[in-house]
């Protein structure tokens, strides 16, 4: 009885969905000052896992504010970082731009100090942080993976992956991958080389490919891309996912 009844306990742990308060935050990266906003469940009394939000190619804009939210309502404190400096693209060649001025030494010493700064939170447990990214984020998401040893798990939505799964070896979280089968800038043949290739090493990879989509199919901003059908498909792993790794 007493092990049915903590497994209904976890169960309901995992399942459970808060109400989320936020503020914006400024952390120490370096010489400089980064901005984000900082989301974490309303009256959780327990010190909770965390997650850094890392952005599409557009900036930190109310679709991943939204994102970050989503997961704070699902028992996370989350941080979503601004590495842009407050600049925020609404046009694709305004991104692109944005994109390809992001120095990728300034990125990853940024998404460094985020996980720095959520380990000094009072209400997060440091043995306990991921991180999510999409697009651009994504393809950040799998680097800081490489570079911080402590992270636990890792979703990289059709971010960028090296040819060479050696690039990743140091990958020590758990890795959830989802790629779009149509994205013609990141072809499934490399998506999975690379899973493949970290498989035979030992690391604890999933990837899914969804055969019918392309790239940014999450984004419901995205209105000649976004799949309603495999978004929620993939919101349903990633809920899953942070649970097995982070919570459980």
């Amino acid at each position: 009885m007493k092990k049915l009844l903590l497994s209904l306990f976890v169960l309901s742990f995992m399942s459970a969905a808060f109400a989320a308060d936020s503020k914006p935050v400024s952390y120490k990266s370096g010489s400089d000052t980064v901005n984000g906003v900082l989301f974490w469940p309303s009256g959780a009394k327990r010190k909770l896992p965390a997650i850094v939000v890392i952005h599409e190619w557009w900036g930190l804009n109310d679709q991943i504010k939204d994102e970050a939210g989503k997961f704070a309502d699902q028992g996370y404190v989350t941080l979503a970082i601004d590495l842009y400096r407050g600049k925020v693209a609404t046009t694709s060649d305004e991104a692109h731009e944005l994109m390809r001025g992001l120095p990728d030494d300034r990125s990853l010493q940024d998404l460094k100090a985020a996980v720095d700064f959520l380990k000094t939170q009072k209400n997060v447990d440091p043995k306990r942080i991921g991180a999510i990214g999409w697009c651009m984020g994504g393809g950040k998401a799998r680097v800081l993976a490489e570079n911080e040893p402590t992270l636990k798990a890792v979703v990289i939505n059709y971010g960028p992956v090296p040819e060479d799964p050696n690039s990743s070896k140091s990958i020590n979280a758990a890795v959830l991958g989802l790629f779009g089968g149509q994205d013609r800038g990141i072809p499934p043949e490399r998506v999975n080389n690379w899973a493949n290739g970290l498989k035979k090493m030992g690391k604890d990879v999933d990837i899914t490919v969804y055969p019918d989509t392309g790239h940014a199919f999450q984004n419901p901003t995205n209105k000649t891309g976004y799949n309603e059908a495999d978004a929620k498909d993939a919101w349903s792993k990633q809920v899953a996912f942070f649970a097995k790794k982070l919570k459980g």
